[in-house]
């Protein structure tokens, strides 16, 4: 959808909408909202609502607590699973100062000015996201169990696959909330699921994002089940990714269309940079404990390395022609917050294109099953949080991409995670607790 200030507030009158939500996201990515009336509208497009920012993880100390959030009527949505009479629509929001200055941690404005800065260029990214997760049964009294809903694995159909039903209905809504899905299907683990997204500009994409985790979780629960983005909710089957898909434009083509040889080494250079910055950025892309787990199997990436189609690299190349010509980073989980993974990954492309890195010859080997020969030479993605942690804190280039602020904060409670991973006893159970009924 798209929507002027007027059109909206028109569209509030005639739809009977009763309910307006006001949503937004802390710095870890978790979806906060405040809900007001239809009347109040008006006052928060001109000034905005005001809010606590303190009480949200990674914003505002007390002495300076108040933030004003100010809804984009770009992003109108009648929410599908609430009345039709007496509508609920949701808006996601800019957080402002008092003084009307964005709001420096807020990650849709983060997100904005690396946008703008490729513009700046003459380069304009688009976003397709994949984004996996699992079912689990709920007990008898009504609280997730670790037991997925099936037995299926890759493409399975019924009786195999018992999650058909409940991917159609996520379609459907995301479609009534203008979200076009690309594709579904059953993923590698018992009860995991994917859902493949358009492309679209990268706030666009953020947001759909946040959306798409919030359509999951309501209809998973109003099935009877629970849904979990948890990078690897069970140890001994495929983890969950976000896998990435960027094509970047110029002039309105699509410079990783193999068949344009105008743009000669643009791609290779935007690649190499997303390369070169990965051991900076994970922290934000993999931000749990438990992300780690679900590197070097199931199609998950262990090294920093390039192939085409090869599904066990970093970086891969898909076939494709014309439009859906793109780059796959494959390391990214459900767990980060969308709006900071984007804007790092968009700087570190334009990096690698302005700073002219040169790209390392594709690795088309499997990596799972290559000699230690071949792969000694090849540089890691970082094997835990607390080395993530001490890469993205020394990093000029996190530094430039985010606030300070945002940073220190974020690595600050990343590091209190971290050691209390480490000095848990039952790890297992540290994670249930902390990832699999929130994440």
């Amino acid at each position: 959808m798209n929507h002027t200030m007027t059109e909206v507030l028109e569209f509030i009158k005639e739809n009977d909408v009763k309910f307006i939500r006001l949503a937004f996201c802390d710095i870890f990515g978790t979806q906060k909202n405040i809900s007001i009336m239809p009347e109040e509208l008006p006052r928060a497009f001109e000034y905005g609502i005001s809010f606590d920012a303190s009480t949200i993880s990674g914003f505002m100390n007390v002495e300076e607590s108040d933030l004003f959030l100010v809804p984009d009527p770009v992003t109108l949505s009648v929410l599908p699973w609430r009345p039709s009479q007496g509508r609920v629509v949701r808006f996601f929001c800019d957080i402002k100062h008092p003084d009307g200055a964005p709001f420096e941690g807020d990650g849709r404005n983060i997100l904005r000015k690396a946008i703008r800065e490729a513009e700046v260029f003459g380069y304009n990214c688009k976003i397709g996201a994949e984004c996996e997760f699992y079912l689990f049964q709920m007990d008898e009294k009504g609280l997730p169990t670790t037991i997925p809903h099936d037995s299926g694995g890759y493409c399975d159909i019924a009786p195999m696959d018992k999650g058909e039903n409940v991917r159609r209905e996520i379609c459907l809504i995301l479609e009534e909330m203008g979200i076009r899905p690309e594709s579904s299907h059953h993923e590698q683990g018992p009860g995991q699921n994917e859902v493949d997204f358009q492309y679209s500009d990268a706030l666009t994409a953020a947001d759909n994002l946040m959306t798409f985790k919030s359509v999951v979780k309501t209809v998973a629960a109003r099935n009877g089940l629970h849904a979990s983005f948890m990078p690897k909710p069970l140890p001994e089957k495929s983890g969950n990714g976000l896998h990435i898909n960027i094509s970047l434009y110029k002039n309105g083509l699509n410079v990783f269309n193999n068949r344009s040889k105008q743009h000669g080494e643009v791609p290779e250079r935007f690649i190499a940079g997303v390369m070169a910055k990965i051991p900076e950025m994970t922290a934000f892309l993999n931000p749990l404990a438990n992300s780690y787990a679900r590197f070097g199997r199931f199609e998950a990436p262990k090294y920093i390395t390039w192939s085409h189609q090869n599904r066990s690299q970093l970086i891969r190349i898909p076939a494709a022609e014309a439009e859906y010509c793109r780059m796959e980073l494959r390391s990214p989980d459900p767990s980060c917050n969308a709006y900071l993974a984007f804007a790092l990954v968009i700087q570190a492309g334009m990096d690698g294109i302005n700073k002219q890195i040169p790209l390392t010859p594709a690795f088309d080997a499997n990596l799972y099953e290559a000699d230690a020969a071949k792969i000694n030479s090849l540089t890691l993605i970082p094997e835990n949080l607390g080395v993530a942690i001490e890469l993205a804190q020394k990093s000029t280039f996190v530094q430039r991409v985010l606030p300070l602020k945002t940073i220190d904060k974020f690595l600050s409670s990343k590091r209190v995670e971290w050691n209390s991973y480490t000095q848990a006893e039952n790890k297992e159970q540290f994670e249930k607790e902390k990832y699999f009924l929130k994440v």
